[in-house]
């Protein structure tokens, strides 16, 4: 059996070149000429396509309402829709930026995202512990792991593609800064290598992955399935757990990008005190910038036991 570590292959080979994936180069040719154009110019462009997105995506837009129907009880029906209208704006904007983490310089990055809070992983690079940092999924996350990646090594874990091609361009964008991207299929024990060698990553401590192993605390307005492993894999790696909130600022044209101040590893002890240290650390993330979180998953799938599912 192979041990050869589970990269994702960033090598252009001559596949990519099949008929079949002519319309997806079509795709990211686009892609990258909106990444290329400057923002003042590209952000009114990606506002009047927010319209047009907002009237096709139904299914995903119902499944953002429930979401934010659930974890703000007190908003009313037009706040949601707000809310919805920027979340959509937010996600076309930053889509149609994202080539350029791939085909700008990285000056260009980092003028484009101002990084503040750095003092905290200087104080754990000066103990001699990585750094996992909490970030949920919110739209700017590419930007944010890559502009950590400048100052510090990182590696990163993602889910395979079912089009090759989005695949090859996406995982070469992760990678731009040097970081390899592992496949998911590598697991725990591959990040805990990573940890021991001196690399950080980011962990997306919202995803739902089913009842297994998870266990439910406060999230918000509702109760949310959280999977507590960061604990143990920061204790056994010697590493700091540190959330991180970025959100787009229109108004400037940049990003901010904040790095808080570690979770203190004492409430991270037993399975129902780290999920809940985990929810509340996604909470501060997301009550940043509640706009560009990205709703449309259903992050709230497996709910307690005679609990309805929020999304029928």
């Amino acid at each position: 059996m192979s041990r050869k570590p589970k990269y994702f292959d960033r090598r252009f080979r001559w596949s990519l070149l099949h008929p079949k994936l002519w319309s997806t180069w079509l795709a990211i040719a686009i892609l990258v000429g909106f990444g290329l154009l400057p923002a003042w110019l590209r952000d009114p462009i990606a506002k009047q396509l927010a319209k047009l997105v907002k009237k096709i995506a139904k299914k995903p837009l119902k499944v953002a309402r429930a979401n934010l129907t659930a974890c703000f009880p007190d908003k009313s029906a037009a706040e949601i829709e707000q809310l919805v209208d920027e979340n959509v704006e937010n996600f076309v904007m930053i889509l149609l930026a994202q080539s350029e983490l791939m085909v700008r310089s990285t000056s260009n990055l980092k003028r484009r995202v101002e990084l503040h809070g750095f003092e905290h992983v200087e104080a754990a690079k000066k103990a001699g512990q990585p750094v996992i940092f909490i970030m949920p999924h919110v739209w700017g996350i590419e930007y944010a792991g890559l502009r950590l990646n400048t100052q510090l090594p990182m590696v990163t874990m993602a889910k395979a593609h079912r089009n090759e091609l989005f695949d090859w361009f996406n995982n070469r964008m992760r990678s731009s800064q040097g970081g390899n991207v592992y496949m998911r299929e590598a697991g725990i024990r591959a990040l805990l290598s990573e940890l021991k060698l001196g690399n950080s990553f980011f962990y997306l401590p919202d995803e739902d992955l089913g009842p297994d192993k998870s266990v439910f605390a406060p999230f918000l307005g509702t109760v949310k399935a959280t999977l507590p492993v960061v604990g143990r894999l920061a204790m056994a790696g010697n590493a700091q757990v540190m959330p991180v909130k970025i959100g787009y600022d229109q108004s400037q044209r940049k990003y901010q990008l904040t790095v808080m101040a570690p979770i203190d590893p004492d409430t991270m002890k037993g399975k129902e005190n780290e999920a809940l240290a985990l929810n509340q650390a996604v909470e501060q993330v997301i009550n940043a910038y509640p706009e560009q979180y990205m709703w449309f998953l259903k992050v709230l799938q497996t709910r307690p036991p005679g609990e309805p599912s929020i999304y029928q």
